[in-house]
């Protein structure tokens, strides 16, 4: 019998499992949420527009144990399709199985059929598990600055 994760894409029926993976996600970044059905209402809003790709890792006898969600936009410097890898997420129970990689390989799989010129993502500095992850499977870490401006403020006085 074959263990290894299988990724599909997340269709409507999935939004329950997708969004309890989204939520864990969060919780891993420590992001509070105070309204508990916000992340199911702006994961399901983005998949019902198109906006976002989410995919989700089955394990055959466990279930569904990782999502990824990609947001599709353009690069001006290569005039073509680049996609960005915003959430990659395995739970506990599906950790050290593949379903990472397998997640992160359908991606790049899915970019190269869309022509896309790359594949970019962002994770956190002290992340070194995703971070062997991303570069045993080529990507390489840019020497650009990444700024970030919250809008909280809109006074621009702050």
């Amino acid at each position: 019998m074959d263990d290894r994760p299988v990724v599909r894409v997340a269709g409507e029926d999935d939004l329950e499992v997708a969004a309890r993976l989204f939520r864990g996600y969060l919780d891993f970044y420590e992001v509070e949420v105070e309204d508990e059905d916000r992340p199911r209402e702006f994961l399901a809003a983005r998949m019902k527009a198109g906006e976002s790709l989410v995919l989700l890792a089955d394990l055959p006898g466990g279930g569904t144990v990782g999502f990824a969600q990609v947001y599709r936009t353009f690069s001006s410097l290569s005039m073509r399709p680049l996609w960005i890898l915003n959430d990659l997420y395995v739970a506990p129970a599906g950790r050290r199985t593949g379903a990472g990689r397998a997640l992160l390989r359908e991606t790049l799989r899915r970019a190269r059929a869309a022509d896309a010129s790359g594949v970019q993502l962002e994770t956190a500095y002290d992340n070194r598990v995703a971070q062997a992850l991303y570069e045993s499977e080529g990507f390489v870490r840019e020497e650009f600055h990444a700024y970030f401006h919250g809008l909280e403020d809109v006074s621009g006085e702050g």
